[in-house]
């Protein structure tokens, strides 16, 4: 029985498989291919034609039904899942997010499956393989973004451009609907530009530069799906101007800070040639000065300030002074004394002056100097009188001209007349100069140096003979009186009423006669300086194939070259300097004027000139402070001592200046701290000591200095009843020890109680003074000392009185060391008491000879003045002197040359006085010379 079981059941099995393969015929059918769409940022797979699979096997389960859909495929991030396994259709859906950006189709392979014998799909069939084609479809998520942060360019003026650049702006969208850029636009409103679909920018009318240079529009740009550009892009436009050949890249205005040396004026400018080319190129600089002073920043000190400084010979006489109580002749005359104490007259055709006969130099050899200063224009009329600006002639019955300078015609004409006593023969009387600086309305400094029968014109420092030299009689003598005029001549005869005539139309400044002596070259420079002027920074590195050339005055340079850089390089270097501690304020004006030569061309470019000017800021003005003891007290005996008294021993004087910011573009710069006083070094020109009250009385008191104190400085000295003044240009340091040296005496100091005195200084001619210190002098008299002497007596035994001799010796309770230091300072107490009563004592005895003494020489007293002489230098020691202002002008950084004083001046008299009774002599502040 087992056997025939296993049997069936074996065949049983058999007969199931058989019958179900013989169900499961077909295989599953789908489509060839399919073309399906998504859109990106969904999962969604729209197949044209729809997944649907079909099996022949249906309605038979499992083997008619659709089990599974399988993708092959390379990382296809696609499934597919059946929807309904009887009908067999499926759904094509991605995996995640597909983005079009990342790629925009795909390509796979797709079967489909029935579910075979059971739910396990076993023994089921695979469809053929079918392509599927799958198309992302675009999101417009992406703005447009410009291709460049910024876009610039440059147009020429007076042009229309189709396009002067074009803007580019992109999108990361991947459909062409999107990703392409249908539309820019300006946003910036009312500009001369507009802007195509494909961003090309254009003008829309002419632009100009005068107008604007620079202009700046903002674009935006939309995508074809209308998304517009999340940030405007913005455009910059230069316009420039029309190549024109000329100078770029300089300031018209270039300030200048006092104290700083040479600035240069053009460091950033170059020449534009619009690529012509060049064999030559010459440029002038010039530096416009005549409005500032007498045509250019000068030093003003005064006149016989100056002349001491450079060296030049004493013995002047200043025509042209300042007003005052004793050179009134000027006091009808037109100043202009507003530019820093520079002292200018003006005549305009009817002013006049006549020297006092006391002023004018009487004996005039074969050798004398005439200067001045002259500013003069062109004589109105066809035929232009002569115009005098010195002239001595007859003061009555005649009408003879001794000497005269006059402008005639636009030329400077000089007259010498000799006297028979000089000279019997025809000999050169006129000598005529026809020069351009007469008559250009500037100012000229001109010398005359006479040297009989050579006469010598400097203008300017530049020596200039005679074009023309007319002779004559000598002027036969006469006891007839000459007058010397200024601004015109004076007829005193062969008229009906004398009067003044050939009137001078200009301007005069420091007009000086010096007889005996001629000035040298380097005086006359000196004495006309500028002390600004262009210059060249770095000189040594000015490529050697530049030619440049100053005139003297450094107003004008001249530079040539033939390579175009190397001039570009070295107006560069041009720069502007004054050497003045405190120059005049205010503009200088620049021009620049530019030849250039092409090759072999007939018409070459022209450069057009240009206008610049440099600004003098206005100098830190220093405070200058005299300090010292305001009170002196001092006994009678000390009046009358040889040495007299000292009265300004403890002087200080000192200079500061008031510091403030700087300003340096947008920043502000302060090397010192704002408001501080600073201390600065700087010459002075004067120093009065004035006496407040009653005058000197020349028989009794004086104010004296040595004259040793004034050597080797450049300072001198003069004296009166008024007080005494010490001039020159010096340093401050040796004023103070020639001020120091200053001494007070009195022959009868018994009639005075005090004198008080008032000391002054000054720099720049009075453009900056001092505070006024004022010193008050005691005068300690006899009863005054006899009370110091009755006190001194009083006090020693009184202290006797009131320690006992016991207790000198012993202090009871007291260690001996004590005692024996206490009994010692009182013993020093007892000796000074004693000194001081011997010396005064001593001192009374003295006033009583002097006294007597003084008695006898009221007697014998001499109207002549009070002099001090020193001993003639010897030969030597002159050139010692030399020596040392030699190394003093080196060392104070002033031109100047050796003075001719220690050869004239031997015997010193400081002061000369006269007496009282004499009127008209005493000294006023106005009188002095500095």
């Amino acid at each position: 029985t087992q056997p025939t079981v296993l049997c069936w059941h074996i065949l049983l099995t058999s007969c199931i498989l058989f019958s179900v393969s013989s169900v499961n015929k077909h295989k599953p059918w789908i489509e060839t291919s399919y073309h399906g769409v998504i859109t990106e940022n969904t999962d969604i797979v729209l197949l044209d034609p729809p997944l649907v699979a079909l099996d022949k096997d249906a309605p038979i389960p499992y083997a008619g039904e659709i089990c599974a859909f399988n993708i092959h495929g390379l990382e296809a991030p696609f499934e597919a899942v059946v929807l309904n396994g009887t009908s067999g259709e499926g759904q094509l859906r991605a995996r995640g997010l597909v983005d079009c950006e990342l790629q925009k189709e795909y390509t796979f392979i797709i079967q489909a499956h029935d579910c075979g014998s059971g739910p396990g799909g076993t023994e089921g069939k695979k469809s053929h393989k079918a392509v599927v084609h799958i198309q992302v479809n675009d999101v417009n998520e992406f703005a447009p973004v410009f291709r460049e942060p910024q876009y610039r360019a440059a147009v020429t003026e007076g042009k229309i451009y189709d396009s002067i650049l074009q803007v580019e702006a992109t999108d990361q969208d991947c459909s062409p609907q999107y990703s392409q850029i249908c539309n820019y636009q300006i946003t910036t409103t009312s500009t001369p530009f507009a802007i195509d679909r494909n961003g090309n920018i254009r003008n829309t009318e002419k632009l100009s530069y005068d107008r604007q240079q620079q202009y700046e529009i903002q674009v935006t740009a939309w995508d074809c799906g209308q998304k517009r550009a999340l940030h405007s892009v913005p455009v910059r436009i230069d316009v420039k101007p029309v190549c024109k050949p000329g100078w770029q890249g300089w300031n018209k205005r270039v300030d200048y800070e006092p104290g700083t040396g040479s600035k240069q004026l053009f460091p950033k400018m170059h020449l534009e040639t619009c690529g012509g080319p060049l064999s030559s190129v010459r440029t002038t600089v010039e530096l416009q000065t005549s409005h500032i002073g007498k045509g250019c920043d000068r030093e003003t000190y005064s006149e016989k300030s100056l002349q001491k400084l450079c060296g030049a010979s004493s013995g002047s006489t200043d025509l042209l002074p300042a007003p005052s109580a004793a050179t009134n002749w000027t006091a009808s005359l037109v100043t202009d004394s507003g530019r820093d104490s520079d002292l200018i007259f003006r005549f305009d055709g009817h002013q006049a002056a006549k020297i006092p006969d006391w002023v004018v130099p009487q004996n005039l050899t074969d050798q004398f100097t005439i200067a001045t200063w002259m500013k003069h224009g062109p004589s109105p009329g066809l035929r232009a009188e002569k115009e005098t600006l010195l002239c001595n002639s007859d003061k009555t019955e005649m009408n003879r001209h001794h000497y005269s300078l006059y402008v005639h015609n636009c030329r400077l004409v000089f007259l010498l007349r000799r006297d028979f006593t000089q000279v019997d023969t025809f000999r050169p009387a006129e000598f005529h100069w026809k020069l351009e600086q007469i008559c250009d309305k500037e100012w000229h400094y001109y010398v005359i140096n006479v040297e009989f029968p050579v006469v010598t014109l400097y203008v300017d420092g530049v020596t200039y003979d005679p074009y023309l030299v007319t002779d004559d009689w000598p002027i036969h003598p006469s006891q007839i009186d000459v007058q010397l005029t200024v601004g015109a001549c004076w007829q005193g005869g062969e008229v009906t009423k004398p009067r003044f005539t050939q009137y001078f139309r200009g301007s005069l400044s420091g007009l000086t006669i010096r007889p005996g002596k001629i000035e040298s070259q380097k005086v006359i420079s000196c004495l006309q300086a500028c002390k600004e002027g262009l210059d060249i920074n770095s000189l040594e590195s000015l490529d050697k194939n530049i030619k440049f050339h100053f005139n003297p005055a450094q107003s004008i340079l001249v530079m040539e070259g033939e390579d175009l850089e190397n001039m570009n390089a070295a107006v560069r270097k041009v720069s502007y300097i004054n050497s003045r501690q405190f120059p005049t304020p205010g503009i200088r004006r620049l021009h620049i004027s530019t030849a250039v030569q092409c090759f072999g061309e007939d018409t070459c470019i022209t450069i057009p000139d240009i206008d610049a000017v440099v600004m003098v800021l206005q100098p830190s003005e220093p405070r200058i402070t005299i300090s010292g003891v305001e009170r002196l007290s001092h006994p009678v005996s000390d009046f009358r001592a040889p040495g007299g008294i000292v009265l300004f021993q403890d002087l200080h004087i000192i200079s500061t200046v008031t510091r403030a910011e700087t300003t340096q573009g947008n920043v502000k710069t302060c090397t010192r701290r704002p408001g501080v006083m600073e201390e600065i070094i700087h010459n002075l020109d004067y120093c009065d000591v004035l006496v407040l009250g009653e005058e000197l009385n020349p028989e009794q008191e004086s104010l004296q200095l040595q004259r040793s104190a004034l050597l080797g400085k450049h300072l001198d000295a003069t004296n009166s009843t008024s007080g005494m003044s010490v001039y020159g240009v010096d340093s401050m340091s040796n004023y103070e020890q020639v001020i120091r040296q200053v001494r007070y005496y009195s022959w009868q100091p018994g009639r005075l109680t005090e004198r008080r005195f008032r000391l002054t200084c000054s720099e720049l001619n009075g453009r900056y003074t001092s505070n006024e210190f004022n010193l008050e002098v005691s005068v300690l008299h006899s009863s005054e000392s006899v009370a110091l002497r009755q006190l001194g007596i009083t006090v020693f035994f009184s202290l006797f009185h009131f320690l006992p001799l016991s207790s000198l010796i012993l202090f009871p309770g007291v260690p001996s060391a004590a005692t024996v230091v206490i009994v010692m300072c009182i013993a020093a107490l007892v000796v000074v008491v004693v000194l001081g009563i011997y010396r005064i004592h001593l001192t009374h005895q003295q006033e009583v000879k002097l006294a007597e003494s003084a008695k006898e020489a009221d007697v014998t007293w001499d109207d002549s003045a009070l002099t001090i002489t020193v001993n003639p230098m010897e030969e030597d020691d002159e050139e010692e002197e030399e020596d040392e202002d030699d190394e003093d002008e080196e060392e104070d950084d002033i031109t100047s040359a050796e003075s001719d004083d220690s050869e004239e001046e031997v015997d010193v008299q400081l002061p000369r006085m006269q007496r009282s009774s004499k009127k008209g002599q005493n000294w006023d502040k106005t009188t002095i010379s500095y």
